[in-house]
């Protein structure tokens, strides 16, 4: 049956076979009997990590690899393309990323090309240049829009980083992109207990060759973090419903704040970035909340706020632009930490 994505985030991957339970145990185990479809589990993985994947390569519309962490993802992405490959990147973007492309080029793997994100002619020209655009939209955290599907189809591949859309609001496969990565940390876990990453191709191909990556380097999920990022997604919907309309209200409410700059929220899904009017007031700002924790990441159930110049590696942001994690309270009590924190 062609199911919506709802209904997929909760069916895929279930078990079907009479007697079996209804939902795929944890399976803890490194080796096992010979003579069956798995032998050890850094190469042929773990019902538990099968049953994440063909969940989430449903709700994609391609062919997922878990991995152990969202950079574990990028790295074995960045494993596909040969030494002396032109990577096209955003200059704004999640630092992880950047951070990887920096240090390839440095030891003569790759050339990087930063371009502005929403410059499209910029990034079209780059698609018959390069050998690989890496696309953020929204972007991390500046929350602007790329247009990849005026991308595909050229030399280069296209990677879509999809962690904070999630294919529930777009699935960059079926607009031609190549390969989708996402921290599955953050919604698809959705509850800041797990570390773990994901890459979904578009063909069989390039996804055994992420899966020999995988098996290569030893980036491979743990148990518990796979069985808990299969929970978590089960729930992803109605978080996401519930995270984007208070997202949508606070958003409209910032705008109108006198200490509040400048907002950025496209219009859809659980992240808001906005401005103050110096890293000094934001700093403050984020001291004086009492409901929502001011720490790192974000797409939990739980509201979070960073300061995200505050870090070398992205330095070159709004002094004052904080990045807004909404999560799952009361959007009336959001509003009223955030009202008072604004002074």
């Amino acid at each position: 049956m062609d199911w919506s994505l709802r209904t997929r985030a909760i069916a895929a991957g279930r078990p079907a076979a009479p007697g079996e339970p209804l939902n795929t145990p944890l399976v803890a185990t490194s080796t096992y009997v010979a003579g069956g479809d798995f032998t050890y589990a850094r190469e042929s993985g773990t019902p538990t990590w099968v049953a994440l994947e063909e969940a989430v390569g449903s709700l994609e519309g391609g062919y997922a690899t878990a991995f152990a962490s969202g950079i574990g993802a990028i790295a074995a992405v960045f494993e596909l393309f040969p030494i002396g490959a032109g990577v096209a990147v955003p200059t704004v973007s999640y630092s992880g990323t950047r951070g990887l492309l920096e240090h390839a080029e440095k030891q003569g793997r790759f050339t990087v090309r930063q371009l502005d994100p929403e410059d499209t002619a910029a990034w079209q020209a780059a698609a018959d240049e390069v050998d690989v655009l890496w696309i953020e939209s929204p972007t991390n955290p500046m929350l602007q829009l790329m247009d990849y599907a005026a991308l595909t189809g050229r030399r280069a591949k296209v990677v879509v980083d999809n962690t904070f859309a999630t294919p529930l609001v777009q699935r960059p496969l079926t607009e031609g992109a190549d390969i989708v990565v996402h921290s599955a940390t953050k919604l698809i876990g959705g509850h800041s207990d797990l570390l773990l990453g994901v890459t979904i191709a578009k063909d069989e191909t390039l996804a055994r060759e992420l899966r020999d990556a995988r098996t290569r380097n030893g980036a491979t999920p743990g148990a518990l973090e796979a069985w808990l990022a299969l929970r978590g997604l089960r729930t992803m919907p109605v978080r996401l419903a519930e995270q984007s309309k208070t997202a949508e209200l606070l958003a409209e409410r910032l705008s109108q704040h006198e200490a509040v700059t400048r907002v950025r929220y496209p219009g859809q899904g659980m992240m808001i970035a906005f401005e103050l009017a110096d890293a000094e007031a934001a700093d403050r700002f984020c001291a004086s909340l009492e409901l929502i924790v001011h720490a790192t990441s974000l797409g939990g159930v739980e509201s979070l706020v960073e300061r995200r110049s505050m870090y070398a590696a992205e330095s070159h942001l709004p002094a004052g632009l904080i990045r807004f994690s909404v999560g799952l309270e009361d959007p009336e009590d959001l509003w009223r930490d955030l009202e008072r924190a604004l002074g």
